[in-house]
């Protein structure tokens, strides 16, 4: 089982450098653990990149419907409450943007406080150096 951050689904959604290592790690184990705002955050990269033309209407329409599709069989973290909790530490330990802390919260909550039990699939740096210190396995 892998928690999913946003910044590794992304690439599973649009054509990006990274994409084949994702599509590589979800092949590995594709039992997915993700935060209940995540949408809202990989929604948000996608649209940003329609409104930028870098990403056409035919591609736009076609990371939708995979976000769609992954919805339909992911696992959700969606009590807030003790979420939040986890990231009001986190963001006391860490040098993290709130959003960053939620997944990295969602994830310990995932996890039911044991990391090592869980990969954290991250490529953003700072949130996968913060993973990494609260012992997780960061891929890919």
């Amino acid at each position: 089982m892998i928690y999913w951050d946003s910044s590794a689904l992304v690439p599973l959604l649009v054509a990006e450098s990274r994409s084949s290592d994702c599509a590589r790690l979800l092949r590995s184990d594709g039992v997915m653990v993700t935060w209940g705002l995540t949408p809202v955050e990989v929604l948000s990269a996608v649209h940003r990149r329609h409104r930028e033309r870098s990403l056409s209407l035919e591609r736009w329409q076609q990371a939708q419907r995979r976000l769609a599709l992954f919805r339909n069989v992911w696992n959700e973290v969606r009590d807030l409450e003790l979420v939040a909790k986890r990231a009001e530490r986190l963001l006391a330990v860490h040098a993290l943007r709130a959003a960053d802390a939620l997944q990295l919260a969602a994830a310990l909550v995932a996890c039911e406080e044991r990391p090592e039990s869980l990969s954290f699939a991250c490529l953003d740096a700072g949130l996968g150096a913060a993973a990494g210190r609260e012992g997780f396995r960061v891929v890919p």
